[in-house]
């Protein structure tokens, strides 16, 4: 099979909530109407804390289609690779990215240092030399303005300046209200910021017949002044799209930290594409040349009024302003560069119809799926087996906590980090609050047909379902919760529209609440991440966990919820299997949330899936999860089940009992008693095993990911509640 070349391909970190995304974002969407495929390959900085989502407007790009995501692994070939910010490469990269460029350039979009450290942000020798070892010799290094240029030596000729579509951004801008209004906006960063009162009150006066609005970085400029002024609008970042902030103001005002070199500048190019004069220091008119207005913070309030008291000038001054941006930093000028290296748009015949126009083809409506992985991965595997599954025309987008968003885009989702109560430190109340509102955001962010929740109803999920009633809201929902618990999420399942209920291997002993409460229930399969024939063959299991030949091998499967539960029996568990001649496997899932006393003779396994390896072993020794059973009886693996009896809802001891009576598995209920050495002493034997694998045959049952996948996207097509 031939390999996809693509025209562009894109590496950075994604993360980035400023200019950094803006610029990739207004760079594919040019690439993108000009027919061209983009691919964009995430790299993490070291400086961006684990967990922390894309930005709105890559997720967005990712959303529309108009750039595909390379997975970890995946080789990139392109004509052309475009390498954004510098300081993710102030450290060696744990993994590097495989991508084949016939050019590639290097985007020096931020400054090394500022006037106080010319080292505070990166080393370029550093960062040259890295780089140049990742992707080889023949770089172009390319500034994204003249003040990064004057700072290094051994660049390129030309600069890689940032880009803007200016018909995303126009407006008539007339001077006709009550009082003028000044604004900035920008991501919340203290050197953004004049180093004093004096000058911040300068250039963003408090008088009564001035009006202030700040969309991000307004808590910066109050703690400096101790007060929030009576005439300032404060907005958090993010509050609003910064194209609907600028058509609010009259005047765009930008000064910071006199130590700062600003790279670009990009808050006052969208400023001016918008067609609001921008005031700003002299030191930017390198990049703005005679369009903008320059002055000191002393100056703003005199220019301000005099441009205020002559709207011919204003109109003047705007209209520079957009034709100055239009013809400097258009469209076609990023066009112009890419064809001189080599990715050119293409023929109208050549190009792929979805992409020439983003109206050309219908938005795909994802499945967004809420994630709770407080305790443990299963949640979160439940609906990447769904997700998995789902259609193109309704991709998932995944929202989960801790460790889980990690692992979810390790695994190839668009992903979204919800922090948990316990990460952030908030009492019930507040916590409510917070998830009600980031999901409200992420529901008018990537504008799901579908909200499909694995977790238990919390206040906030129920607040944001009635918050947005045109979105369709499932619960998915295992049954087997322990006897009389949970009648208060219960009592909240009219605030779906429809309940997925995974398959139950031990349904008969089931006893819980969710047994009586059937309305509106579409029962599958139990849902497994994996099918059968996803697992690897037996020699490659083993060489992948590192099982020497020869010897037969356990693994322990016991859960992240009891380690403090089983951290004595585990290791009466691993010392009976070793002296029985078994080599010791302990799952990362064990470790996952806190470390165990080292176990002798047992060795950590850490794959994910590992039930793609369990061919590789010849016993199980596991907690009865949801899905861990599952997959061990579908996939035919002798299996020792020792509940774990400290999980709020999960009626882990029936299960594994059920299956014990049904010849499937075995069971030690209690791991401090002499029950746990019977138990063991029959695993061991090769017969007992043998016979557990044929009675696991017999009782087998199919992978409902696949039914539940066809529901979901058919509620999407639907959309239940919008009829759209």
């Amino acid at each position: 099979m031939t390999a996809t070349v693509h025209d562009v391909a894109i590496l950075s970190d994604f993360r980035y909530p400023g200019g950094n995304s803006a610029a990739i974002a207004a760079e594919v969407r040019a690439q993108a109407e000009a027919g061209l495929r983009t691919i964009l390959v995430h790299v993490p900085s070291p400086h961006n804390r684990d967990g922390l989502p894309f930005s709105p407007r890559i997720a967005e790009l990712l959303r529309d289609r108009l750039a595909e995501l390379a997975t970890p692994d995946a080789v990139v070939n392109a004509r052309l690779l475009v390498i954004r910010q510098p300081r993710i490469f102030t450290a060696d990269l744990a993994v590097v990215p495989r991508v084949h460029a016939e050019h590639t350039v290097m985007v020096l979009n931020q400054a090394p240092g500022d006037a106080a450290d010319p080292r505070r942000y990166y080393d370029f020798a550093e960062v040259r030399d890295r780089v140049e070892l990742y992707f080889g010799p023949d770089i172009e290094w390319a500034p994204i303005s003249p003040q990064i240029r004057g700072q290094l030596t051994g660049l390129g000729r030309e600069d890689w300046h940032e880009i803007i579509d200016g018909s995303e951004w126009a407006a008539d801008h007339r001077v006709t209200g009550d009082l003028p209004v000044i604004g900035r906006h920008g991501r919340a960063d203290a050197v953004k910021w004049p180093r004093t009162a004096e000058q911040l009150l300068q250039a963003y006066p408090d008088k009564p017949d001035l009006r202030v609005r700040v969309l991000g970085g307004g808590e910066i400029a109050t703690r400096l002044l101790g007060r929030q002024p009576a005439n300032w609008e404060v907005i958090p970042f993010g509050g609003e799209q910064p194209v609907d902030f600028l058509r609010s103001i009259d005047f765009f005002v930008y000064f910071h930290d006199p130590d700062l070199v600003e790279a670009f500048g990009r808050t006052i190019l969208e400023a001016m594409a918008a067609g609001v004069p921008a005031i700003i220091g002299e030191h930017f008119r390198p990049i703005f040349g005679d369009a903008a207005l320059y002055t000191t913070p002393a100056g703003v309030e005199p220019l301000v009024r005099a441009l205020w008291a002559d709207p011919e000038r204003y109109r003047a001054v705007a209209a520079k302003a957009r034709e100055f941006v239009e013809t400097r930093y258009g469209v076609p000028s990023h066009l112009a560069r890419l064809a001189a290296r080599g990715a050119g748009a293409r023929p109208a015949a050549h190009r792929a119809p979805a992409r020439v126009r983003r109206a050309a083809a219908p938005r795909p409506r994802p499945v967004l799926m809420l994630s709770d992985n407080g305790a443990g991965l299963g949640h979160l595997s439940r609906l990447m087996a769904i997700g998995r599954r789902l259609p193109e025309s309704h991709p998932a987008v995944i929202a989960t906590q801790s460790y889980g968003a990690s692992v979810a885009h390790r695994e190839g989702f668009l992903t979204e980090y919800l922090p948990s109560r316990a990460v952030l430190g908030l009492p019930k109340q507040r916590w409510a609050g917070f998830l009600r509102s980031r999901l409200e955001h992420l529901v008018d962010l990537h504008r799901p047909a579908v909200v499909a929740v694995d977790s238990v109803p919390h206040e906030g999920i129920v607040a944001a379902a009635a918050a947005r009633p045109d979105v369709t809201w499932v619960w998915v929902r295992r049954p087997m919760w322990r006897r009389a618990t949970g009648t208060e999420w219960i009592a909240r399942r009219d605030a779906f529209d429809g309940i997925l209920e995974p398959g139950e291997f031990a349904a008969p002993a089931d006893e819980g609440p969710t047994v009586a409460d059937r309305t509106g229930v579409h029962p599958v399969d139990p849902i497994m991440l994996l099918d059968r024939s996803d697992l690897v063959g037996a020699d490659e299991a083993r060489a992948v966990l590192g099982v020497e030949e020869g010897r037969p091998a356990a693994l322990l499967q016991l859960g992240a919820g009891n380690i403090n539960d089983i951290a004595s029996p585990v290791g009466r568990i691993a010392k009976y299997l070793r002296e029985a001649g078994f080599q010791v496997l302990l799952a990362e899932s064990m470790i996952a949330t806190e470390p165990m006393p080292p176990v002798p003779g047992a060795r950590v396994v850490k794959v994910y899936p590992i039930s793609r390896y369990l061919r590789g072993v010849d016993l199980v020794v596991a907690a009865s999860g949801y899905n861990s059973f599952h997959e061990l009886l579908a996939f035919r693996v002798p299996t020792v089940f020792v509940p774990n009896r400290q999980t709020s809802l999960d009626d882990q001891v029936a299960r594994a009992r059920f299956a014990a009576a049904t010849g499937a598995a075995l069971c030690v209920e209690d791991p401090e008693s002499d029950e746990l050495d019977r138990v063991l002493a029959e695993a061991v034997r090769p017969e007992v095993r043998a016979q557990l694998a044929r009675r696991c045959a017999e009782v087998g049952f199919g992978n409902g990911a696949e039914a539940a996948a066809r529901w979901l996207a058919g509620l999407a097509a639907e959309n239940v509640r919008s009829g759209a």
